[in-house]
């Protein structure tokens, strides 16, 4: 076999001599050899010449045109090969951080506890994101100690493989720039118009008016979200009157403003029977300073009885007042803002009112009854805020729980600009509805029949 070459700028074609055939081989200019081997050179970018030694250039033939294209597609192919080695590289380290990520706020007691929810999703999402991986992760040390090192803390913190995972966390927002953290403002630049504003109040034995317009009178006891959005959490608690039999109360109301990026940080307001504070539970009573502005502010007319929240950032005002032996709270907040909440985020009585098993009937009033009297004198349009009235007069006997309707109807004016929307006036009372005193004495009698039973 017989072989000829030569260095060149470019490419060159070395020449292989066997006794049956002979084979031209295109090589690149770094594989030609310096010697007594002679080579076809040709330039790429133009019609190739072919140089043979110091003579003429030659005119470039089909073959040598159909050898370059052959070596551009070779060409090709390599980077496309060595491009999908580059996106197809382990993320295992990615994964590592976002779990670090996801567990920085459970503190040193995430997972120790096999309910923890957070450290259990947050786990799920690690495992999720390193079978995303694992074909490019194959054979990478780190990524198999990751996987094992997930398996067992599953196991040791007694998490299911199945079911919910840790949100990612959201990218850094931008600085806030002028009005931001004045809701009401900030939309009137944006939007060119004010806000839509939405009510909702809570009180007596409860009675619910939903940010819908939708009036309800709950059993319901113990805690309960009134709100659960993006931005606000408020829950409220109901408990059993003393000395009562049937009447429930608000006992405890509990408001968490949550963290917004440069305009407030977390702050909690909460207030309980006979004690309604005008400041927060750390003593302050604004919060949120921002270019000599507060976005949050308490103030009171009544210390003890009566406190009312502003916060400017998110254009909300919520009222909290005791009532004879109740609490209650009116909310005004703008729709856009009660309307930021997720799926999962279903249970709030200020927007979907109560559930169907925790709904009372509220019969229309007896007008021989002395609370439907009591009740006529302070609310001579019988709305749904008489009917509260009667209700709660009757439910306890205390001439002092008309208060809190009257209270929640004064509320509902000042909230709300609409005059045709603050009396809420039933569709109608079917006939066969058992009467209101005899709901109550039927539930008296049912307590009494208890009571016997226990003792036996």
């Amino acid at each position: 076999m017989e072989q000829t070459g030569k260095r060149c700028k470019h490419l060159c074609i070395v020449s292989v001599k066997t006794d049956q055939k002979k084979e031209m081989i295109v090589l690149n200019s770094s594989q030609c050899q310096i010697g007594s081997l002679s080579a076809e050179c040709y330039r790429p970018a133009q019609a190739v010449s072919v140089w043979k030694g110091m003579g003429k250039l030659a005119a470039c033939n089909s073959y040598t045109l159909l050898s370059w294209k052959r070596s551009t597609v070779i060409v090709l192919l390599l980077v496309q090969l060595c491009c999908l080695q580059v996106w197809a590289q382990c993320r295992i380290l990615r994964c590592n951080s976002e779990f670090v990520a996801a567990t920085l706020d459970l503190g040193g007691s995430g997972g120790r506890e096999g309910g923890n929810a957070g450290y259990c999703s947050a786990l799920r999402s690690y495992a999720l994101c390193t079978r995303r991986t694992a074909r490019a992760c194959r054979g990478d040390l780190a990524y198999h100690s990751a996987v094992q090192g997930i398996e067992d803390l599953l196991i040791q913190h007694r998490c299911p493989k199945t079911g919910p995972t840790a949100q990612p966390r959201p990218p850094p927002q931008a600085p806030l720039s002028g009005d931001a953290c004045c809701y009401e403002r900030a939309y009137q630049q944006r939007e060119g118009r004010a806000p839509e504003y939405i009510h909702c109040g809570v009180f007596g034995d409860p009675h619910v008016r939903t940010f819908r317009d939708e009036f309800q009178t709950c059993a319901v006891q113990g805690a309960w979200p009134l709100i659960d959005n993006e931005y606000l959490y408020v829950q409220a608690t109901s408990a059993p009157m003393r000395g009562g039999v049937y009447a429930t109360a608000l006992t405890k109301i509990t408001i968490i403003f949550k963290n917004w990026r440069e305009c407030i940080e977390q702050q909690i307001y909460q207030a309980e029977l006979d004690d309604v504070p005008p400041a927060f539970v750390d003593g302050s009573v604004t919060g949120g300073e921002r270019r000599g502005h507060h976005s949050l502010q308490v103030r009171t007319q009544a210390p003890g009885r009566h406190a009312e929240i502003w916060a400017a950032h998110i254009g909300t005002t919520l009222v909290v007042r005791q009532s004879g032996r109740s609490l209650g709270l009116s909310v005004r907040a703008p729709r856009a803002i009660v309307d930021t909440y997720a799926p999962e985020q279903d249970l709030q009585l200020c927007v979907w009112g109560c559930p169907a098993s925790q709904q009372l009937a509220r019969p229309a009033a007896q007008p021989s009854t002395g609370a439907h009297a009591h009740c006529s004198a302070l609310l001579p349009v019988q709305d749904v805020y008489f009917q509260a009235c009667v209700f709660d007069l009757l439910a306890t006997g205390d001439v002092n729980s008309s208060a809190a309707a009257v209270a929640a109807l004064e509320d509902a004016r000042s909230m709300l600009a609409d005059t045709d929307k603050v009396h809420l006036v039933p569709a109608g009372t079917a006939d066969h509805s058992p009467s209101l005193p005899a709901v109550l004495a039927l539930a008296v009698f049912a307590e009494r029949l208890l009571n016997l039973l226990a003792e036996q």
